[in-house]
């Protein structure tokens, strides 16, 4: 029996997707996407995140699918005004830590540690990542640089916002923040401060933090390494193969996962996950709707539909400022015919003229199957801030070319356009709302061109960074459950989507940031209203629908559940029969 379990494991190491469906104590989970980095607060991706989620654990969670409402986890308490964790102006919050939390390092968790992993993830503020989250209700910046790449927050500003004050973390807001709680329920990570220090990382004081401040990723331990409190812990990250092995972690403060070992293996085509499914060697897929019924029907398969999910996806990003330098996506670089010029998207004409364009409803009966809601702006139905009533643009040919006919002065009629629109290689639902939109806006005049490329993950992501990209199909599955997130993402010019578009509207950031610290309900609402509408006037992207998720699985797996605010998989429940 030794042997065999000794020649088990050693095929998990040699090629753990297919060791997955032979041993009953390892899961394999295939993902569209490849995992980027393993450093909290490095990555910003739905594969990175959901495996980051399994060994590192927040101070608070969300209360199963009670999206308002939340448990202890490294805190022993939630904070709120009724228990005085929360003083009366909204702005401190005190969390207690628990004791006798280890490490995967054997290391004993302090309230010292959790202190030092909020400060790390605010001062780390890789570009395009996620310290944005804490930075912008702790200090009321988005960044800790301005334009310039001039620092402008300072480590006293940090060090007094977040203080230990016996076995409690203290922690002071610039100004009220409705959705502080929301935030920390899925974004208080907590890392070891000693582990960080012994292999070179930021060791939390004041003298170098700036040297770690937008390294290059890869630069820090934290990007291929792992040390976390949570019930998995990282054996291995072959970026070659594109898989991540994560073991049980048995000195885990509650009750051991049910599992040893779970693979998340990155697969971008169907085919092969659908094969790799049907044939035991995937235990989990990630599915797109479009393709699913590829799947119905297969013994031993289980289909999970309508998910609850929120996200806003697919949506259209215009570029208002490309980079054109060596960028063939352009063509030209010129109003030509044979090209666009770097600002092609800055006229608004051209923008609604593309909006309307989309045929909205062809892509949730053809694509979605009917499992998706029209999008009206970028708030989805059931989240604080959604307005039913909000103007939205509908499909009309006749509308499309009245704008396009007026975009430029009447040029980009008379001369075309050439361009190239982007989507992520593996997201078939991008795919689709590209074609459609293509079709319909070359349907307009034989001298609009548009070329489809397909990029994979890691390159796409840059390549947005950078601008490169005139149009870009993505998505926003929610950071936190609450307005704010979705209309900071979309229309703040600091958000993740203005920031590789180049757009900027003062009022909109205005507004954002006046209904980010309302208390009260009703205005805050009101406040929305008023942002939804002006979105809807600048429209810098075109939202398409709002959906619910599915998720093909083996039979043999038990305790699987879906917390719409994570993407990723929680595999601590899971088990195999």
């Amino acid at each position: 029996m030794a042997r065999l379990l000794a020649a088990v494991l050693l095929l998990s190491c040699a090629w753990p997707a297919a060791a997955a469906a032979r041993h009953p104590d390892t899961l394999t989970d295939v993902l569209i996407g490849e995992v980027t980095s393993l450093d909290p607060a490095g990555a910003y991706d739905n594969a990175s995140q959901g495996l980051i989620y399994n060994v590192y654990e927040t101070l608070i969670a969300y209360d199963g699918p009670r999206l308002n409402r939340f448990v202890p986890v490294l805190s022993t308490r939630v904070p709120s005004r009724r228990n005085g964790l929360i003083s009366k102006d909204g702005r401190v919050y005190r969390f207690p830590i628990r004791k006798g939390v280890r490490f995967q390092d054997g290391s004993l968790m302090t309230p010292e540690d959790v202190r030092y992993s909020l400060m790390r993830f605010m001062l780390y503020d890789r570009a395009g990542g996620p310290s944005a989250l804490l930075l912008q209700p702790i200090l009321g910046a988005s960044s800790t640089r301005d334009a310039s790449g001039k620092m402008r927050v300072s480590f006293a500003d940090v060090e007094k916002a977040v203080r230990v004050k016996g076995g409690t973390v203290v922690i002071t807001l610039k100004r009220p923040f409705a959705p502080f709680l929301a935030i920390m329920a899925r974004w208080s990570y907590v890392m070891s401060r000693s582990w960080a220090a012994e292999h070179g990382d930021w060791d939390g004081k004041a003298g170098d933090w700036e040297k770690y401040n937008d390294i290059d990723q890869q630069r820090s331990y934290f990007f291929a390494h792992m040390d976390g409190t949570g019930p998995f812990e990282l054996e291995r990250w072959d970026r070659t193969a594109n898989y991540v092995l994560l073991k049980r972690f048995d000195g885990y403060w509650r009750r051991p996962a049910r599992l040893k070992r779970i693979v998340l293996r990155a697969e971008p085509e169907f085919s092969t996950r659908r094969l790799m499914l049907q044939s035991g060697d995937a235990d989990i897929i990630e599915t797109p709707r479009p393709l699913l019924g590829q799947l119905r029907g297969l013994p031993g398969v289980r289909i999970v539909d309508h998910l609850p999910s929120l996200s806003t996806d697919p949506a259209l990003f215009f570029t208002f400022r490309i980079n054109p330098l060596g960028n063939p996506d352009i063509g030209s670089g010129k109003l030509d015919g044979d090209g666009i010029p770097p600002d092609f998207f800055s006229d608004p004409d051209v923008r609604k003229g593309f909006a309307c364009a989309m045929d909205y409803q062809a892509l949730i009966r053809d694509t979605f199957m009917g499992a998706a809601v029209r999008a009206k702006g970028p708030v989805p139905p059931g989240v604080p801030g959604y307005d039913p009533r909000q103007p939205y643009y509908r499909f009309d040919l006749k509308k499309a070319a009245e704008h396009l006919r007026k975009a430029w002065g009447g040029r980009v009629w008379r001369e075309g356009f050439r361009f190239t629109l982007t989507y992520n290689v593996g997201s078939e639902n991008r795919q689709a709302a590209c074609e459609i939109l293509k079709k319909n806006v070359e349907s307009l005049n034989p001298k609009f061109k548009i070329d489809l490329r397909g990029v994979e993950w890691a390159s796409f992501l840059d390549k947005a960074q950078r601008r490169l990209m005139p149009i870009f199909a993505r998505g926003w599955y929610a950071d936190y459950p609450d307005a704010h997130n979705f209309v900071y993402a979309f229309y703040d010019s600091d958000g993740r989507y203005p920031s590789a578009q180049g757009f900027r509207d003062p009022e909109l950031d205005r507004l954002i940031e006046e209904a980010a610290g309302q208390l009260n309900g009703r205005r805050r609402a009101a406040l929305y209203r008023r942002i939804l509408a002006l979105g809807y006037k600048d429209v810098p992207s075109i939202v398409t629908v709002h959906t619910s998720e599915v998720v093909a699985l083996r039979s043999w797996v038990r305790g699987f559940y879906r917390n719409p605010v994570f993407l990723g998989n929680y595999y601590y429940p899971l088990g195999k029969d």
